[in-house]
């Protein structure tokens, strides 16, 4: 250790900072495993605090006596601090409207070929990727998520949909089903 510490001087030219013990200890947290100045920036920093309180209580104390004196400044950093996504933040799921719960199938031509439009899978809080997935594998075709709340599925398949709806998803009904017939988008 001091012949490191002699040699790093020589060469570098560093010296150690006044009142800094040498080799330094790092603190990880157990939440989010970076180093405990670092918690405050993680997504689910009230998570960091809950186990540092559990586990390291002196440095807890140390960390929210210093966070409490901090003036308006620390109220301006934990606006800008990130709140979205990040790893452990769960997305809330959106409502679907307490309008008109219907779903429409629909057969619209595009160029010289046709597609099946679907509308309403939404309202019955059916997750249109894992559908449009669905589609495509069953009857081996492509089949995208194109709008707020639309499927556009390749070729004429309205036929087999309307039956196919109802079987899948048993809370939509065969009267919450409506045959939109073939119309331009």
């Amino acid at each position: 250790g001091l012949l490191v510490y002699i040699r790093m001087t020589e060469v570098y030219g560093l010296t150690p900072l006044p009142g800094v013990e040498y080799p330094l200890s790092v603190s990880y947290c157990g939440n989010c495993t970076m180093p405990i100045e670092y918690c405050e920036y993680y997504p689910a920093y009230d998570k960091c605090k809950q186990w540092l309180e559990k586990n390291l209580p002196d440095m807890f104390e140390e960390m929210m006596a210093g966070a409490s004196t901090g003036n308006e400044e620390a109220a301006d950093e934990e606006k800008k601090r990130q709140k979205r996504g990040g790893k452990g933040m769960v997305k809330a799921k959106k409502k679907a409207e307490d309008g008109p719960r219907r779903v429409v199938v629909f057969v619209a031509p595009r160029g010289k070929k046709r597609t099946t439009v679907i509308t309403g899978l939404k309202t019955f809080n059916i997750d249109l990727k894992v559908a449009a997935k669905f589609f495509g594998t069953k009857f081996a075709c492509g089949s995208s998520v194109t709008g707020d709340d639309e499927i556009v599925i390749q070729g004429d398949i309205k036929d087999d949909l309307l039956d196919l709806i109802p079987e899948k998803w048993p809370e939509i009904d065969d009267d919450s089903i409506e045959d939109g017939g073939e119309h331009k988008r």
